[in-house]
């Protein structure tokens, strides 16, 4: 008898999980409040830019393994494009100076012993006084682990904690960085390629995981929202979405992936994240120069990250709940100010799209990161999943895909647990 399992959100955790439970001979059914798929990774046609623009702009690297194997579990991993070697450039708005990171492709951190590679103007001990932050507890932050200052920071951990935390790096939990570094910088290049979905988020990440799904038997409904579970001894028994209900057998598994809000007044008494913060994207219908390379980190600048796309260029500004509010086009010309400066080149301001996100992630300070729930709940055929769940790391693609394995994982267990699945 074949097993059946019920996502509710069809982001990036609940369509990892449903990839997972339907190539282990699941029957699955995705229900999405939304008339979309993949959440705050996707992608559409705006008619501003004339462009397909992604939603965000969402930067992996070779070591994010639950991330690279889910698209390789659904046929995409050569949409994440990115260069051979480990190497970020950067430039300083400030000064004007410009350098080149490089992270070789060692799954060891020689580079920083090579002061050609590692950040101009530092030195080994720089680094070494990171160590602190390397196994930091959860509970202490950033600016009481390491020196948030100097060269070092300003030039590498502040952009690279910034972007992963989404918070001001000295007041964000210590053991959050830390992870991030120990799956970054520690790891060597091998770990650090860049890579993007050059042809947007949906065509490789969401797509194709509901063309395969859909291979597979799924089913999908947009538009579908749940708004009450009902529940029978100890378990969820029905899903009840206003006009209809579904009715849960004993041995069916139901996996809540969807954002923090909804899923606490679902589940009345869950834990959850109560703080938020902003992210700001802007896209610029611009042909790249020739010599630009697909990501330059900026410094100095409202800008931190520019990722170069055919026919336009992207930016993203994290922690940015002081930006939701300025008036759209005087910030579109900020931005663009600082990529001409960026990129030197002068042009009048292109067709263009702010999107701000001010609900984009939880906030990853310590008091809010030990209100993240793990993946199992009171209801025992109810798991969570989610990167506001208690991923081991802050707000990203690998956590939420590693989330939705981690719901996926239980629910086969259950499976087990319950007697195998031919009984």
């Amino acid at each position: 008898m074949q097993n059946k399992v019920h996502i509710v959100g069809a982001g990036i955790s609940g369509l990892s999980a449903a990839v997972r439970l339907a190539n282990a001979n699941f029957k699955v059914h995705i229900h999405e409040a939304t008339q979309q798929a993949g959440g705050r990774c996707r992608s559409y046609f705006d008619a501003a830019t004339n462009l397909t623009i992604d939603n965000g702009n969402h930067l992996l690297l070779s070591g994010n393994h639950h991330a690279v194997a889910y698209a390789r579990s659904i046929g995409t991993e050569a949409g994440l494009v990115g260069p051979q070697r480990a190497q970020f450039p950067f430039v300083d708005l400030t000064t004007g100076r410009r350098w080149k990171l490089d992270l070789g492709e060692s799954r060891l951190p020689w580079w920083i012993f090579d002061r050609t590679r590692r950040v101009p103007d530092t030195g080994l001990l720089d680094y070494l006084a990171l160590m602190p932050l390397i196994w930091a507890a959860r509970s202490t932050l950033v600016g009481d682990t390491i020196p948030c200052r100097g060269t070092l920071y300003q030039r590498l951990v502040q952009p690279l904690l910034l972007a992963a935390l989404n918070v001001d790096p000295p007041e964000g939990s210590a053991g959050l960085a830390g992870a991030v570094v120990r799956e970054t910088l520690l790891a060597g290049g091998r770990a650090c390629r860049p890579l993007i979905a050059r042809e947007g988020l949906s065509a490789v990440l969401v797509e194709p995981a509901i063309k395969l799904l859909q291979a597979k038997g799924a089913s999908l409904q947009f538009g579908h929202e749940l708004r009450q579970f009902g529940m029978s001894g100890g378990r969820v028994g029905e899903l009840r979405f206003g006009d209809d209900t579904v009715l849960i057998a004993p041995d069916d598994a139901v996996v809540m992936a969807i954002p923090p809000r909804p899923a606490a007044s679902l589940l009345p008494g869950l834990k959850t994240p109560s703080k938020f913060r902003a992210i700001v994207n802007a896209h610029f219908r611009f042909d790249p120069p020739a010599h630009m390379p697909a990501i330059l980190g900026v410094v100095g600048g409202l800008v931190e990250w520019l990722f170069a796309f055919p026919q336009r260029l992207s930016v993203t500004v994290s922690n940015a709940d002081r930006l939701v509010d300025l008036p759209r086009e005087e910030l579109a010309q900020a931005i663009w100010r600082d990529i001409c400066k960026a990129l030197g080149i002068e042009d009048e301001l292109p067709p263009w799209q702010i999107v701000r996100e001010r609900r984009a992630t939880f906030e990853a300070t310590p008091e809010q990161n030990a209100l993240r729930p793990g993946a199992v709940t009171n209801c025992k055929n109810l798991f969570l999943a989610g990167d506001w769940t208690d991923t081991g790391l802050p707000a990203t693609i690998e956590g939420s895909v590693r989330s939705g394995n981690r719901a996926a994982d239980l629910v086969l267990a259950r499976r087990w647990l319950d007697g195998g699945p031919d009984r």
